[in-house]
């Protein structure tokens, strides 16, 4: 075997290979009379046709099948040979047989980069705290009751804080325009879910009552045909429900499935403490992995980037159908996600070269720990998780992939230059995860 390398330009490689021809006809031969025993043609007996009627009709295809054998036989040699590590699947580009002594053929492909990994005791960046104080805790127990506030009809004018259904319809100059309309809408009357001064003119109006009023559309309206326009709404109003808010005693607690007040109240410490934990490590670990990935620059295969991406997009497809949203157009298309792969192709590449570098490696105790604290979130189906995962390597191997990711993090925190910034909890726990 002979190979010669070419860089085309970037991450891009051409690799030649030249073969003896016997081995290309050895398995040509071999292909052809496979089909003389399995050919049917009129005139001769199954297993009995002459080898060169057999090329005289089928040459061309089983040239071709020829051709991919002898390259599928022969690439991963011709790799080692030249050490070489694809990115992605190589593309024939040229294969040649008729040379009496030589089979010639070429791939083109891309390599995975050389990643040199810079000093950590460069980077800067923020890690956040947070501290969970009390007035967090009445805040989030005041949102459950909040929550929990049950509304009932009454006969009397509409206040600040009540729930009115109202039929609405919307002109601009007289005219109706696109989404003006509702019939039975609830809102409740404060909360400022409809543009400004919309809910302030329904205070004061009984169930049965009629009114028309106009309202501008804010001039940063996300509908640009609608905003700083004056718009005229005509009402109907349905209904007038009063607000009932639960008291936060043992029957509030047993909703929440506690038997106590006391109960609740432990619960919602350490759901809290759960929730911003996730979401500070996942803000801190961001910050760590971007500021390696703005001083650590190289090209990514283009291959893997759009296989990431392509994967992306399935799993996108797969959350939206779990939430029971069906894409009217067909599956996601993995240009979406372009940016995204590309980013999560450089960050594997550094965090493997840095564990590999390192020799960091996720034990069995790590990884059961890990999967213990994610079981966490999953509440009272916390054991159903933990053996979805356990039976499935490629979970197991996501969780062992994310073990490493938190031994690289701590290491690269141990030289860099670190601001310990404190945040609020309620700007942690609205963080999108």
């Amino acid at each position: 075997m002979k190979t010669s390398l070419k860089t085309v330009e970037g991450l891009k490689r051409s690799l030649s290979v030249e073969l003896p021809i016997e081995k290309f006809n050895e398995k040509l031969d071999q292909i052809l009379k496979k089909l003389a025993k399995d050919a049917k043609i009129d005139g001769f007996r199954k297993g009995k046709v002459p080898v060169a009627i057999i090329r005289q009709r089928f040459g061309a295809a089983a040239t071709t099948d020829a051709t991919n054998d002898v390259i599928n036989d022969t690439l991963g040699e011709a790799f080692v040979k030249e050490k070489l590590n694809p990115a992605g699947q190589p593309l024939i580009t040229e294969a040649d047989a008729s040379d009496k002594k030589v089979f010639k053929y070429t791939v083109e492909f891309e390599v995975y980069p050389e990643v040199k990994i810079n000093k950590f005791s460069d980077l800067e960046f923020e890690q956040f705290t947070v501290k969970i104080s009390k007035e967090d805790e009445k805040k989030t127990l005041d949102t459950m009751l909040e929550q929990s506030t049950e509304y009932a009809s009454v006969k009397r004018k509409s206040k600040d804080g009540d729930q009115v259904t109202i039929d609405f319809k919307g002109f601009i100059e007289d005219k109706p325009f696109d989404g003006g309309e509702a019939k039975d809408f609830k809102l409740i009357i404060g909360k400022n879910t409809m543009i400004p001064g919309f809910e302030e003119k329904l205070i004061g109006i009984e169930a049965g009552k009629s009114t028309s009023f106009e309202v501008p559309f804010p001039k940063d309206y996300q509908a640009a045909d609608l905003a700083g326009k004056k718009a005229r709404f005509d009402i109907n109003v349905n209904e007038v429900a009063a607000p009932k808010t639960p008291k936060a005693d043992d029957k509030f607690a047993k909703k929440f499935g506690e038997k106590s007040m006391d109960a609740l109240t432990k619960s919602i410490k350490e759901q809290m403490k759960v929730q911003s934990d996730n979401r500070l490590h996942k803000m801190n670990k961001d910050n760590v992995f971007n500021a390696l990935l703005a001083a650590n620059e190289f090209d990514v295969p283009e291959a893997a980037v759009q296989d990431e991406a392509k994967n992306l997009a399935e799993d996108m497809k797969n959350r939206m159908k779990d939430q029971g949203f069906e894409s009217s157009k067909g599956d996601f298309s993995a240009d979406l996600f372009t940016e995204d792969a590309k980013r999560r192709v450089r960050l594997g590449l550094l965090v493997g070269q840095i564990a590999s570098e390192n020799k960091l490696e996720a034990s069995e105790k790590q990884i059961n720990e890990k999967l213990e604290l994610m079981s966490l979130d999953y509440g009272e189906n916390a054991e159903q998780m933990l053996n979805y995962y356990k039976n499935s390597p490629e979970h197991m191997r996501s969780v062992e992939l994310l073990v490493v990711e938190q031994m690289v993090m701590d290491l690269v925190c141990k030289d860099a230059k670190i601001k310990n910034k404190p945040k609020k909890y309620f700007d942690v726990a609205q963080q999108i995860q």
